[in-house]
C-alpha cells in the first residue's frame, strides 16, 4: 500500500519578493506594484515531480544544493503548501527539517518534549510513557528543566531527534540535520533509524552523506533543479549523483613541450573495470590508472611511478612500473596500475605520476595530474561517516573462538 503519492508536485517562488513589516512598506508596494511585478523572476523549486512511497519503506531523497530537497519535504511536512499539483499522505508525520523545529526556545527541554510531542498528535500518556527513553537517548537530563534557548546546537539536535523517533509517527521525515552532531551522535542516530525501518515505519532521508543512505534506503529519487532526474535503487542512483554534471578531471594530456622531453607522459586517465574513464567509484569497484608516454631517447633504468594521494595530501601508496622490457627502437608504451576493489576508503585522491631513473635523473614529475574519488557504497563504516577510520581497507583476516 502506497502511504505517499505525489502527483506534478509544483512549487513556484518569485526572486525578491518579501513581507510588508510596516505601513510604508505596504504602501510604496502599493505605489510600484506594477514596476515591482514586471521585474519579479519566477523561481520553480519543485517542478511536474511524480513519485510513490510505499508503507514501511525507507527511501532516500538526494541532489545537489537548491535542488528542491528541502522545498519537497516542507510540502510533505504542510509547512508549505504546493503551486499546485498534489501530495496525498496515509499516516501521522513526524519531521525533523531543521534544528529544533517545533520548540519553543522559552521552554524548558520537558516542556518541549510534551508539547512537541501533541503536535505530533500524541496522547499525554502515549508521551509520558516514552519519556525515559527518550531523555536518555538525547543525554541531556542534567538540563532537563532549563530552557532550550540556552542548549548548545549539539544539545538542541539530541533531544529534536530524539523527540521525532521515538514518538512514533507512521511517517518519519528528517531532513540533513545528523550533520550537525559528532560522529558518535550521527552513528547512535543512524542506529535508531534503522530500528525504525525493523519496526515496518515509513522513512524518508535527505543526506548528502551517500554511504548513508546506501545502507539505509533501497531506492532512492535523484533531484535535479527542481525536477525528478532519475528514481530507482540505491547505488544507481548514487552513482549517478556522483557523476551528475561533473566536469572529466581524470585525464590529461601532454602539450608540446612537454614531447620534447627524452621520455614523457601523452595521455593519463582514470579508468572503470569496462575501460571506460571515469572520476568516481563506489567502494566495492575496482579502477585503474592508465598511461600512454612517449620516448624520444630511453635510458636504461628507467620507471615509471605512480603515487596515490588523499584529500590531505598523506600518501596513500605508491607503485612503479620498471621498463626493462622495452627495446631501444620503442616510440611509444602504455602502461596500467591497476587498483583492487575494497581497498582505497571513501575520499578523493590525486594522482602523481613521474618518469626517472632512480637515484639519477627525473625526466618529467607530473603532480596532480588527474583526480579521483571513492564513495561508501554501503558498508557498516556509513554508520560513521565523516569519521577518519584508516587510510585503506583492512586486508587483514580475523577470528573469535571461546576459551574453556
Amino acid at each position: 500500500m502506497n502511504v505517499i503519492t505525489v502527483n506534478s508536485l509544483s512549487k513556484r517562488y518569485f526572486l525578491g519578493d518579501k513581507p510588508a513589516n510596516s505601513l510604508r512598506d505596504t504602501i510604496a508596494g502599493m505605489v510600484n506594484f506594477s514596476a515591482s511585478k514586471r521585474r519579479r523572476t519566477e523561481l520553480w523549486a519543485l517542478r511536474d515531480v511524480d513519485f510513490t512511497v510505499r508503507d514501511g519503506e525507507t527511501l532516500g531523497i538526494i541532489g545537489r544544493n537548491g535542488a528542491g530537497k528541502s522545498t519537497l519535504l516542507k510540502i510533505l511536512s504542510r509547512i508549505t503548501k504546493p503551486t499546485h499539483g498534489t501530495a496525498e499522505i496515509r499516516g501521522r508525520v513526524g519531521s525533523l527539517l531543521e534544528i529544533g523545529t517545533g520548540f519553543h526556545s522559552e521552554l524548558t527541554g520537558r516542556e518541549n518534549v510534551y508539547m512537541n510531542g501533541a503536535v505530533l498528535g500524541m496522547r499525554r500518556p502515549e508521551i509520558k510513557r516514552k519519556f525515559d527513553e527518550i531523555v536518555a537517548f538525547s543525554e541531556v537530563e542534567k538540563f532537563l528543566d532549563t530552557p532550550v534557548k540556552h542548549y548548545s546546537s549539539g544539545m538542541y539536535m539530541r533531544l529534536a531527534f530524539a523527540v521525532a523517533a521515538h514518538l512514533e509517527p507512521e511517517i518519519l521525515i528528517v531532513d540533513e540535520v545528523l550533520a550537525v552532531g559528532d560522529a558518535e551522535f550521527q552513528r547512535k542516530c543512524l542506529g535508531k533509524m534503522g530500528e525504525v525501518t525493523k519496526e515496518g515505519r515509513t522513512v524518508i532521508f535527505v543526506s548528502h552523506q551517500m554511504g548513508s543512505v546506501a545502507q539505509l534506503c533501497q531506492r532512492s529519487l535523484l533531484l535535479d533543479k527542481g525536477s525528478l532526474a532519475m528514481e530507482g535503487p540505491s547505488p544507481a542512483v548514487i552513482e549517478r549523483y556522483i557523476n551528475y554534471g561533473k566536469e572529466k578531471n581524470a585525464a590529461y594530456t601532454a602539450d608540446a613541450a612537454a614531447m620534447e622531453r627524452e621520455v614523457y607522459v601523452r595521455s593519463a586517465a582514470v579508468t572503470d573495470a569496462g575501460g571506460r574513464e571515469c572520476d568516481a567509484f563506489r567502494h566495492d569497484e575496482a579502477m585503474s590508472i592508465k598511461a600512454e608516454c612517449g620516448v624520444n631517447h630511453l635510458l636504461r633504468g628507467t620507471e615509471l611511478r605512480m603515487v596515490i594521494r588523499d584529500r590531505r595530501g598523506i600518501t596513500v601508496f605508491t607503485a612503479d612500473a620498471e621498463l626493462g622490457a622495452l627495446s631501444d627502437k620503442t616510440e611509444t608504451f602504455a602502461a596500467e596500475f591497476g587498483i583492487p576493489a575494497n581497498f582505497l576508503r571513501p575520499n578523493s585522491y590525486s594522482v602523481t605520476l613521474a618518469l626517472f631513473v632512480p637515484h639519477q635523473h627525473i625526466f618529467e614529475l607530473l603532480e596532480d595530474v588527474a583526480f579521483f574519488s571513492v564513495f561508501d557504497g554501503g558498508t557498516k563504516y556509513a554508520q560513521s561517516e565523516g569519521m577518519d577510520y584508516g587510510v585503506v581497507f583492512s586486508p587483514c583476516t580475523t577470528s573469535v573462538r571461546p576459551i574453556d
